[in-house]
């Protein structure tokens, strides 16, 4: 067996993109021969797949599972919609939700390395992103227990799922309660609040909107023993619009998301408490490359 040095993997890397760990595998495979590693990477569409890594993956699906009291969320990223919409690319994402209602990985990289299909999710991933010619990224997901109330909005662009805490185990499993959680999915789709409860809300962020306000109202001429009332005022209607017990209920804007709750508990006869919400939009916070539509179009007409 030949020795794979650190200058071959590097030369091997240099010829093909891939990544290191692969360029590894593949000079063991081929007992050091650089032409054969070439073409096992290529065989493997590692050496495609690494060309790709670079490209800015932020369309995609939040895909969502649900088993008994458990369920999941995870976003996988693609380039196009077009491949959002593909039924491979679909399958894989709730696969993937499955996946994670039955082993609670610990975090992505170790969700990228359970066992699907008799392969490793990232192999799998890779085969994907080499048969189907975009770049792919696993990015995140979320796993809750309990009583559950999940939506999927607009076809995958919105994933939510809500956690709720109720005293009586039978009455938790209620229609009455199901139809909360999920009324609250959709809220927390619908209204994207940044925070569950005031306590949860960033000081900072909150201080910031006092003081645009104080600022605002400074220089609009307003009496100095007034500011701080109008600061207040401010970050009440921040909170109001951004804690998600606080806003108005989507189907009644005359009650809060607290009165609601707390009117179905009575209604139940039992304690009913919202403990978590946990919301993805595909692509958020990804920054998206703007494309030059007229120099993408000189480019195809050969004329750029």
């Amino acid at each position: 067996m030949a020795e794979i040095t650190a200058s071959m993997v590097k030369e091997l890397r240099e010829k093909t993109n891939a990544g290191m760990m692969d360029c590894k595998k593949a000079l063991v495979a081929t007992n050091g021969d650089l032409e054969a590693s070439v073409n096992w990477l290529r065989e493997k569409g590692l050496a495609a797949v690494a060309k790709k890594a670079g490209r800015i993956a932020a369309e995609g699906l939040v895909g969502i599972a649900a088993e008994g009291s458990v369920a999941a969320m995870v976003e996988v990223n693609c380039e196009t919609d077009f491949v959002a919409k593909n039924p491979e690319f679909q399958d894989f994402v709730k696969a993937l939700a499955a996946i994670v209602v039955k082993t609670n990985p610990a975090d992505v990289d170790a969700l990228s390395s359970s066992s699907m299909d008799g392969k490793t999710v990232k192999d799998v991933l890779t085969e994907k992103i080499a048969r189907i010619g975009e770049n792919m990224t696993l990015r995140r997901f979320a796993r809750a227990s309990g009583v559950l109330g999940s939506y999927s909005h607009m076809g995958g662009n919105i994933g939510v799922i809500v956690e709720l805490s109720v005293g009586d185990e039978a009455k938790g499993a209620s229609e009455t309660t199901k139809m909360l959680a999920k009324d609250l999915a959709m809220q927390v789709a619908a209204s994207s609040p940044l925070y569950l409860s005031r306590d949860q809300a960033d000081p900072k962020t909150v201080d910031n909107e006092k003081s645009i306000a104080r600022e605002k109202a400074k220089a609009e001429g307003k009496p100095e023993k007034i500011l701080e009332k109008i600061a207040e005022g401010a970050a009440n209607k921040f909170l109001a619009e951004n804690v998600l017990l606080e806003q108005a209920f989507v189907k009644d804007d005359k009650s809060t998301v607290l009165k609601h709750v707390e009117k179905v508990a009575k209604e139940l006869g039992t304690t009913v408490t919202v403990k978590a919400m946990h919301r993805f939009k595909v692509g958020e916070g990804i920054e998206k490359k703007a494309d030059d539509f007229a120099a993408e179009v000189a480019k195809m007409a050969g004329t750029g």
